[in-house]
């Protein structure tokens, strides 16, 4: 790997100022080996240590010799397996070497577990089409949340839950409190939320063991009443769509408003446990608070301190403020009352449409793109509920590209069947 750096130190010369070595001092030994002269002459390590043996990266003995001392250290880091390379030889870009090693192992990918990470996609259409309030909506379940059969002491306290629904087009939001996780349960907190939001067009939700605190109930329900559930919908022209398994970050929407949700209930229920009345009418406050929170400004004058909020597109005006009387002695007001609020909320609809959305266009996370998966690629299935050498291990058999044309999810064929997985559970095995 060194031709004329090996015939220059054979001929005892010293090798050209700018030579890759010339910082190393190599010198030729009674074996015809080229060393490291280095500045550890005068102390007491042994030869090896003092004049390691050079060698170049590139060389697949060298890698060879890295691969060996790191099942030697039992897996070591690339630190470890280069400080005990350097104690019999000095490769050269030793630390890319060492780096390229331990990535490339199996065994130590098994445990890192570091999954495909895709460019940030594109908004979906339902979160662009702006029509009508929780025509398209997510949903997603919060709790348990502890509630007392009756006032006073000797309360027998049962668990419910809060199911959260949330509109894609105006962030707007609605509670909904259910005694359990049953299908008749959602299908009566559905019916509720229909007569008073109107029929949704389309409802997201969760698949899977995805849900925020011990949910294994609800994952339970989801996979076993989600059939059930959207033929009972079909009658009404409503689609019921889930995301991926075991990917929340699908749905941010609502997992927003879930933690939205459960930080003010914390801080208002603390260690008091309230009655199903007294608990709905907290949440239906709670609720309005939410939707009283700003999306944008109304106007850019510095004086202006009014703001648009999601219950502008549901009553025409801010949930918490007060409504001022009309003032028909102007000139301004002489329209009708229900003339004035029409053009208020198309005014509203249409800063909406024109400055909010337009806030979307930034990608906050995930802005480089990385690896793509392949069909036939051997890959990890991460499951946080298992060891990693436990992980199942299967073969990519399809992949899904969304309308940016990047994939993010893939069906992948394992020893308990084809299951389908996004990229953020989904470990490539370095083969080659």
């Amino acid at each position: 790997m060194f031709p004329e750096e090996y015939i220059t130190l054979k001929a005892k010369q010293t090798l050209h100022k700018k030579n890759r070595l010339i910082s190393l001092s190599p010198f030729i030994d009674s074996q015809n080996l080229i060393r490291v002269g280095g500045r550890l002459e005068n102390s007491n390590y042994d030869y090896n240590i003092k004049h390691p043996i050079l060698l170049c990266s590139k060389h697949h003995l060298t890698k060879s010799i890295f691969e060996k001392e790191h099942k030697a250290l039992f897996h070591g880091g690339p630190q470890l397996l280069l400080a005990q390379v350097r104690l019999n030889y000095w490769p050269l870009a030793g630390k890319n070497l060492a780096k390229h090693v331990v990535r490339s192992c199996v065994r130590c990918t098994r445990f890192k577990a570091q999954p495909i990470q895709i460019p940030m996609g594109n908004l979906p259409t339902d979160r662009t089409h702006l029509e009508f309030p929780f025509l398209r909506s997510g949903m997603d379940f919060a709790g348990p949340v502890l509630i007392a059969d009756r006032k006073g002491r000797g309360c027998r306290l049962t668990k419910s839950y809060i199911c959260v629904f949330v509109c894609f087009a105006v962030r707007a939001v609605h509670l909904e409190l259910v005694s359990d996780l049953t299908k008749e349960a959602f299908l009566a907190a559905f019916s509720r939320f229909i007569s008073r939001r109107g029929k949704p067009q389309r409802v997201y939700s969760d698949n899977g063991s995805t849900f925020v605190g011990a949910f294994n109930e609800l994952s339970r329900f989801i996979q076993v009443s989600s059939k059930q559930i959207e033929s009972d919908l079909a009658n009404q022209d409503i689609q019921f769509k889930f995301i991926p398994a075991y990917s929340p970050h699908f749905g941010g929407i609502w997992e927003a408003a879930v933690k939205s949700t459960k930080h003010l209930l914390r801080r208002v229920l603390s260690l008091t446990h309230l009655t199903y009345e007294e608990l709905s009418t907290c949440l239906i406050q709670i609720e309005a608070i939410l939707n009283s929170r700003p999306l944008t400004p109304l106007s850019s004058d510095p004086s202006d301190l009014s703001f648009l909020t999601p219950s502008h597109f549901l009553l025409g005006r801010a949930q918490s403020s007060i409504i001022r009387p009309g003032l028909t002695e102007h000139n301004i007001h002489r329209l009708q009352r229900f003339d004035r609020i029409e053009k208020l909320r198309q005014h509203f609809w249409q800063r909406y449409s024109n400055e909010y959305v337009s806030l979307l266009q930034q990608r906050t996370r995930w802005q480089t793109g990385g690896q793509d998966l392949k069909v036939g690629a051997m890959v990890l299935v991460r499951d946080v509920n298992l060891p990693p050498l436990l992980w199942l291990l299967g073969r990519v058999v399809a992949v899904k590209p969304g309308t940016d044309g990047r994939s993010r999810v893939a069906d992948i064929r394992t020893k308990k069947g084809t299951i389908t997985r996004a990229y953020n559970n989904i470990v490539p095995l370095p083969l080659q």
